[in-house]
Order: C-alpha cells, then structure tokens, then sequence
C-alpha cells in the first residue's frame, strides 16, 4: 500500500499525526514485512499493539485481518478521531494511563493474542517493567510471538554524538534540556545493545526464546535526520553499527511464568 492511500484511511475519520505517520511508514511497513517473510501466520491472527498512539500500526494490521487490540495512554485512545477510525476497523482500544500497571489488560483472558507489537516502546520505559511484562506474558498464547523495534545503542550515529559530548564536559545518558523540557515518556531512557536485549528477555522468564534478531539499517533517507555523506555508507557496510534493532521473542511454552521478583 502506497502511503498516500494509508494516509487517506485517516483522512476519512478525522486525520491523524500526519508528519508523525509520515516518518515511520516505512518502519511499520518493513517490521510487518519482516515478520511475515517467516512467521507462520495463524488463520485468524490476535494482535496486541503496546503503544498504539493514533493506530498507525494498528491499522496497517487490521486492514490485513487481523484481530488488532490497541493498548496506550488516554491521551490518544480517547480522541474522538482515534475512535472512530478504530470503530470503523474493528480495533478494540484498552486505554490505559499508567503502563507500569496495565490494568486494561484485565478485561483480556489469558492465552488470547498470537502477536505483541512492542515497537520503539522499550526505549522509553521510566519504570520497572516486570509487572507489565507478567501481564503480558499472561494474554499471550504458548507459542505467540512479540516483535521489538528498537534504536541500536551502538548504532555509528549515535555514538558519535555520544562522544562528542565528553570534550564539552557534558554527562551520559539523556540531556539536560531534555530532561526538563519534555515528558518522560517522549524520552529514550535506555537504549539497549543486541546482547543486551537478549539477556532482558532471558532473565524475564525461561519461557522465552529469540527466534531471530537482526541490525537494521535506517528505514529512509533521513528518517533519523542528517547524518552526511560517510556515516550512512558504514552502517551499511558493518550491521553492528546499523541504527535500530529487530527483535522476534517467542513464548515458547508457559511453564515458568515471569521468575524476576524486583527488590529495594
């Protein structure tokens, strides 16, 4: 689907974030297209989208007949044009306003869905996930799949600019001025490695397995803004330097359940 035509579905209850859906199509597009280049596909797919915003993504499932539930803040799944493009599709919306405790996940029986989306979600996570993870791992079926997008911690780029920062004196992690200029869930407080995100999901519970994880290179031109001439060529050249990440996670039985008990 071209994304004049994706973008005319919005058009039609309302509009959307149309610079938002503008710059991530292509994300959403290529993560679906990866996932379905070998997933085995069950006859009636139940999709859970973690993060929904204004149902890019969702759509882009649903309108493929799948069974998509939307869970994210009020502040997108109650907008009058997020409703009605989702009645419209059949998306069933789970407002929730504290994802720390997913309780709109309570309305959903265990062993539902086949898919979880966690794209570019994982990254802003201000908060110990584990209570959100057993409830998740809870609606899932044995055998279901989650799928995480997320920027590569070592991604060229963003080193770069990482390191640029230690001869002004400045500190790790997130800015200053960002810090106190935007809310803390438009934040990357951690990015992770490839390394990394395997041991998050091993150490989650047993259950799980990574079926496959790959180095992504960027989605467009531009979509993670200027980056000249060179930086560009040598993530293509060394996929540890590619900007995002692709994670397929599967459940591969419910056994052990979520074995991590966080502490003081």
């Amino acid at each position: 689907m071209q994304l004049s035509e994706f973008e005319a579905l919005f058009t039609q209850h309302g509009g959307t974030d149309a610079p938002y859906l503008r710059q991530h199509f292509l994300r959403y597009e290529r993560t679906k297209q990866r996932l379905l280049s070998h997933w085995h596909r069950p006859a009636t797919p139940r999709v859970l989208d973690v993060g929904a915003h204004w149902l890019h993504q969702s759509l882009l499932y649903a309108i493929d007949d799948f069974e998509v539930t939307a869970l994210d803040l009020p502040t997108t799944l109650d907008l009058a044009n997020v409703r009605e493009l989702a009645a419209a599709h059949s998306i069933r919306l789970l407002p929730n306003p504290d994802l720390e405790h997913p309780s709109a996940l309570s309305a959903i029986p265990s062993d539902t869905f086949d898919l979880v989306l966690f794209t570019e979600i994982i990254e802003h996570l201000a908060f110990n996930p584990v209570e959100m993870w057993r409830e998740i791992y809870r609606v899932m079926k044995p055998g279901g799949r989650i799928v995480v997008t997320t920027p590569n911690y070592y991604a060229l780029r963003s080193s770069v600019r990482r390191w640029s920062r230690v001869p002004r004196l400045l500190g790790g992690g997130i800015d200053v001025r960002a810090v106190l200029n935007f809310k803390s869930l438009a934040l990357h407080w951690k990015e992770y490695s490839r390394r990394e995100l395997f041991a998050y999901f091993r150490t989650l519970s047993p259950d799980f397995e990574v079926i496959h994880a790959a180095h992504v290179q960027e989605y467009h031109p531009g979509y993670l803004g200027t980056a000249g001439r060179v930086l560009p060529v040598l993530e293509r050249v060394v996929p540890a330097w590619r900007p995002d990440l692709y994670f397929e996670i599967g459940l591969k039985r419910k056994e052990h359940g979520i074995v991590v008990d966080p502490h003081w």
